[in-house]
């Protein structure tokens, strides 16, 4: 019952007949380089014969030998390259099993109770998905501490999110149809057909990588042209063996906590929800600024409870915070969130291994001062600079120095919100500017051979060699209006902060928050918008005066 062909499920039969198609068209391949060669033969062999003599014949020996032995030449080169080529890995934190004995133990219990291989190693990654990676590649051997591992079965990648949300019980449904692939896995027929489909997949991703010279180029793009003919011809199979494998362990995984799983699968969808409010509301104006939240994952706990809070399609969901979450798995839970935490700053929005005065951890208590007023009082600054560079001068009649009323003024001067757009594309040019700055002074990445890394956890990014970051970028970039919107918002917390006694907060859900009184003020961007859009003033000064909001005050900046 471990995908060997004994007592195979109809997946699994599907997967199988699906891996000897892919496997057919590797032999296929090979008997075509084969051909010119067994052509010669059979020349060779009718001349010694005595059969095929003469001058013509002859010359079609030479031409024909010359032939195969080219082509054979180009086929081992070929072959070589797809056998040795480097399939990409994941980038993911290595979780070695003195970090989390209790998590490999739920794992290989899981693996005993749906007879199949358990997993060779955990890892987590930054998102909220889980899968099977294999790493049997040479270049993708393990390090474990000072000992090298190259293991046959696949690593279980788990979502870090998972790990914080759920329950122990509910990780365990989520992860049991993906521990039971193992034993598909580990038939000889699907893993070879992973192997030549991988192998193909690496050696086109090698062909189009830049900075090749001439000549290796041209190799490259030989051997990419036909690795990416092999490809095709046997994607449709290499699919549908992938979805016979789906289908056997899902078959397979019936038997294991069955009711729990269909809970948990909700579970599932909630976690993502919270997850991308988390990163691109929360994380990225930090990551933005050169901060990066230390305990996303805890985070995610927070940001589902406030969640649970709000809707009440989430009532309920609350009262399983009484259960043992999953992260009691772990030894050392924030290490883990901590490292876990770095990597998704470095996949979605950039930035070095290790910290520094332009790249360091702040702690979800100090994130209102820390990130939030310090936003703020930055886009304002630059607002103001921005209206020094385009001379606008101070309103008449008030004081001098950066004031909130000197921006109003400005963008309602004249109607249709004419003077956002100058205003707008002035910032956006200047944010262009600063983000060029400061790639230009940021150190070249130097990524570390695989499995030499002195990091604690290891550099999750060295598989990728000097890829540029971020690999996975949230957001699309934001346009004028959207940017001049948010500095004018800053522009408007900074007064509030400074004259009416409001203060920074954090939202879980959406962010950078103005708080007064205690409470949430969510009201501010339709007034905003109606100044930038429509050069309309007259809301927000309303919206001012609610709150007793001095715009003629100058503000702190930084």
């Amino acid at each position: 019952m471990s995908g060997t062909g004994i007592g195979e499920s109809i997946g699994e039969q599907g997967a199988r007949s699906r891996a000897l198609a892919v496997l057919h068209v590797r032999s296929r391949a090979a008997a075509v380089a084969l051909l010119p060669a067994a052509a010669a033969v059979v020349l060779l062999a009718g001349g010694v014969m005595g059969h095929m003599s003469g001058a013509g014949w002859d010359a079609a020996r030479w031409i024909v030998s010359g032939c195969a032995l080219v082509v054979l030449v180009l086929a081992v080169v070929v072959a070589t390259v797809i056998v040795r080529a480097t399939p990409a890995l994941s980038p993911t934190v290595e979780l070695p099993e003195r970090a989390a004995p209790d998590l490999y133990r739920m794992v290989r219990d899981l693996a005993e109770r749906l007879d199949v291989p358990a997993p060779s190693a955990l890892a987590l990654t930054p998102d909220c998905d889980s899968w099977l990676e294999d790493r049997t590649h040479p270049s993708h051997a393990i390090s474990d501490g000072s000992r090298r591992r190259s293991a046959q079965a696949p690593v279980l990648v788990i979502g870090s999110p998972f790990l914080w949300w759920m329950r122990v019980a509910e990780l365990r449904a989520v992860l049991a149809p993906v521990v039971a692939a193992t034993g598909p896995a580990a038939n000889p027929d699907i893993d070879a057909a992973r192997r030549f489909v991988r192998g193909l997949d690496a050696a086109v991703a090698d062909a189009a990588r830049p900075g090749l010279g001439v000549i290796r180029k041209a190799g490259a793009g030989f051997t990419g042209t036909v690795a990416r003919v092999l490809l095709r011809s046997c994607q449709t199979h290499a699919a549908e063996m992938e979805r016979g494998v789906a289908a056997a362990a899902s078959e397979r995984a019936q038997a294991v906590d069955y009711g729990l799983r269909i809970v948990a699968q909700e579970q599932v969808g909630l976690a993502y929800a919270g997850w991308d409010r988390l990163l691109t509301r929360v994380a990225l104006p930090a990551w933005r600024m050169g901060r990066w939240p230390a305990r996303l994952d805890a985070g995610v706990v927070s940001a589902l409870t406030e969640l649970s809070r709000r809707d009440r399609l989430a009532e309920g969901f609350a009262s399983r915070l009484g259960e043992r979450p999953a992260c009691d798995l772990l030894e050392e839970p924030g290490a883990v969130d901590e490292a876990a935490s770095l990597l998704a700053a470095r996949l979605f929005h950039g930035g070095p291994a290790e910290t520094g005065p332009d790249w360091s951890p702040v702690d979800w208590q100090h994130y209102p001062e820390e990130v939030v007023d310090r936003k703020w009082r930055t886009e304002a600054a630059r607002i103001h600079r921005v209206l020094d560079e385009l001379g606008v001068p101070p309103s008449t009649g008030r004081p001098e120095g950066p004031t909130l009323a000197r921006v109003m003024d400005h963008l309602s001067a004249r109607p249709g919100g004419q003077a956002g757009d100058d205003l707008a594309a002035a910032i956006t040019a200047r944010v262009a500017r600063e983000e060029s700055a400061r790639e230009a002074a940021a150190p070249a990445p130097h990524p570390s051979p695989a499995g030499t890394s002195s990091a604690p956890m290891g550099d999750a990014l060295a598989f990728w060699g000097g890829s540029p970051l971020p690999l996975f970028p949230l957001q699309p970039p934001r346009t004028g209006r959207e940017l001049l919107a948010d500095h004018v918002v800053a522009m408007v917390c900074c007064a509030a902060v400074d004259t009416a006694g409001a203060v920074p907060g954090l939202d879980w859900l959406d962010g950078p928050a103005l708080l007064v009184a205690g409470e949430r003020r969510s009201d501010l961007v339709a007034p905003v918008l109606s100044l930038v859009e429509d050069g309309d003033a007259q809301p927000l000064r309303v919206w001012l005066g609610s709150l007793g909001v001095r715009a003629e005050k100058p503000v702190r900046l930084v």
